[in-house]
């Protein structure tokens, strides 16, 4: 048995000795995750009859370019995981899955993976400091099979500057079924590096996601991720924050939209060297029967000195009777530190309604005025980035995505 096939059938020996995860799991307890069967539905060869895209056609990662904006020194490698030599490569550096809340969805995807993407961004030879310059990439995902389980490996080197605009946008002529898609990225960035992550997340309706980002920071480094996600039959956004160095920082912001189905965000971030620095800020829009969660965990370890923590969650019904949880959790296992949390549930700000109806615009257009510049100022807030912004902006996707989401909302106000 080759060393590909052994490391995927252990992974399904550990799922079927240890278990899924449990029905009362404190972190999944508000929006419990689909059983095992769900993430592995598909056959041995991972090539579900119906939906088996190809990558040629546009399917799994592909890398584009942004504008003119400089590519830099990049490494792409698109690996087999069937292949024991590439499978060894993919996974090379990696984390094994553990015993955590979330560990059977780490387990699943090793039992699972067909195809990953390792990227590593470089310094440009004969430059240094300022002179690098900020390195610009697009990665695309479409799913290749029913059943799937990608990974995306990205390793930042120490000093080099980065943009990343991620996408998850179905198209449906690549693949016309629902999908089950347990994503899995790690991020490694180096001494004094920074990345500035923008992430969209825009499933089917019928899809159940589970994207799980986990980004070690090190000394200097500081990594910022701005998530729009729309809902699904299930959805989850998690991402692990690990703030390995002094001086590292992170800030995680999430708009969530939601008209009647399932979305989830989790951030767990931690707190593992002096003078470190993170903040979590979600904004959460919902309507009709929509269930979202908003869930943000922080641990402040022992000897993290002058540590500084914020987490803001705000959840906002729009029409009929949305499910909304506001979780904020700080866990500080250190006496010098700075830490303050917040969660607030509420209707639009009737002071920006009414000062938009004075210029006015209709009671729709004036809603849609007000969220959609909600909607920038938090991911202004997160991403200190004009530039990257107004290019993904520039296409009108956010401004659209929120228009359809009204419109439901307000189809639901009128049932």
């Amino acid at each position: 048995m080759d060393t590909a096939r052994a490391d995927a059938l252990a992974a399904h020996e550990r799922l079927r000795t240890h278990g899924w995860i449990a029905a009362r799991a404190e972190t999944f307890r508000h929006l419990p995750p689909p059983a095992a069967d769900t993430w592995l539905q598909g056959p041995a060869d991972g090539a579900t009859p119906g939906c088996d895209a190809p990558p040629l056609a546009g399917a799994g990662w592909t890398l584009h370019p942004v504008g003119h904006a400089p590519q830099g020194s990049v490494q792409a490698r698109w690996l087999d995981a069937l292949d024991p030599a590439q499978r060894a490569e993919l996974f090379a550096g990696l984390p094994q899955p553990g015993d955590g809340d979330a560990a059977p969805f780490a387990w699943a995807h090793r039992a699972l993976c067909r195809q990953g993407l390792r990227l590593r961004v470089q310094a440009t030879p004969g430059k240094a400091g300022p002179d690098q310059g900020t390195v610009w990439l697009q990665l695309r995902h479409q799913p290749r099979a029913q059943a799937e389980a990608p990974l995306l490996v990205l390793d930042i080197d120490p000093g080099v500057h980065c943009v990343l605009i991620e996408t998850h946008e179905r198209e449906t002529a690549q693949c016309g079924q629902a999908v089950a898609q347990n994503l899995h990225t790690h991020i490694h960035l180096g001494a004094g590096a920074t990345l500035r992550h923008l992430r969209i997340a825009a499933p089917g309706a019928g899809d159940q996601i589970a994207h799980h980002v986990h980004a070690r920071i090190d000394t200097h480094a500081h990594y910022e991720q701005a998530l729009v996600a729309t809902e699904g039959a299930y959805h989850l956004q998690r991402t692990l924050l690990d703030l390995q160095g002094h001086h590292a920082t992170a800030h995680a912001s999430g708009l969530l939209l939601a008209a009647g189905q399932a979305l989830e965000q989790q951030v767990h971030t931690a707190h593992h060297a002096a003078h470190t620095t993170s903040q979590v800020e979600t904004l959460a829009l919902a309507s009709g029967a929509a269930r979202v969660v908003a869930n943000a965990h922080t641990r402040i370890a022992p000897g993290a000195d002058e540590a500084a923590v914020r987490q803001r969650l705000t959840g906002i019904p729009l029409a009929g009777r949305p499910r909304l949880v506001m979780r904020p959790h700080l866990e500080i296992q250190h006496d010098q530190v700075q830490a303050a949390h917040g969660a607030t549930w509420g209707a639009l700000p009737e002071d920006a309604l009414f000062y938009a109806r004075q210029r006015g615009l209709d009671d729709a257009s004036a809603r849609a005025l007000v969220v959609e510049g909600m909607a920038h100022a938090l991911l202004e807030r997160c991403i200190d980035h004009p530039e990257l912004l107004a290019t993904w902006l520039s296409d009108g996707w956010l401004t659209q995505a929120i228009a359809r989401h009204l419109a439901t909302a307000q189809e639901t106000h009128h049932e």
